[in-house]
């Protein structure tokens, strides 16, 4: 599969906010927190066209990354990718397109969802956690 991040415009917040609460619902379920308005809302509150991009997967938008720099770090928030193709390398390939190694990464996860394995993988470690959310770090790397 070939995929390329695109920018995003205002006209996809809709679509990325239905793919958020379709990926998203198992795991709020499970912690009891899922309100089909509320999941798409936030969304909607946070989304910034110009720090999201839209991951398209063989010429179809399949999913959103967005990256928000504050002070020396970068937060990778909303990323997202259509179920169907989760699991296949594709977060693996996008995570080592956008984490740079002379940055700080962070970012949070839901309590128990499959993806912070992805994040583990890539070098975020557990900062703190409460109840519902798990903030990871992935500090900045040494070059060889």
């Amino acid at each position: 599969m070939n995929w390329i991040l695109r920018p995003s415009v205002v006209a996809d917040a809709e679509w990325i906010a239905e793919l958020r609460a379709v990926v998203l619902r198992d795991d709020l379920e499970r912690l009891g927190r899922f309100d089909p308005v509320r999941v798409r809302e936030r969304f909607r509150t946070a989304f910034d066209p110009a720090l999201t991009r839209v991951i398209v997967i063989d010429g179809t938008d399949a999913g959103s990354i967005a990256l928000r720099p504050t002070g020396d770090n970068t937060w990778i928030e909303h990323f997202y990718l259509q179920a169907g193709l989760q699991g296949r390398g594709i977060g693996s390939s996008i995570l080592e397109s956008v984490v740079d190694e002379a940055h700080t990464f962070r970012l949070n996860v839901l309590q128990g969802s499959p993806a912070r394995r992805l994040y583990e993988r890539h070098g975020f470690e557990t900062e703190s956690a409460d109840a519902v959310d798990v903030f990871m770090i992935r500090p900045p790397r040494a070059r060889d």
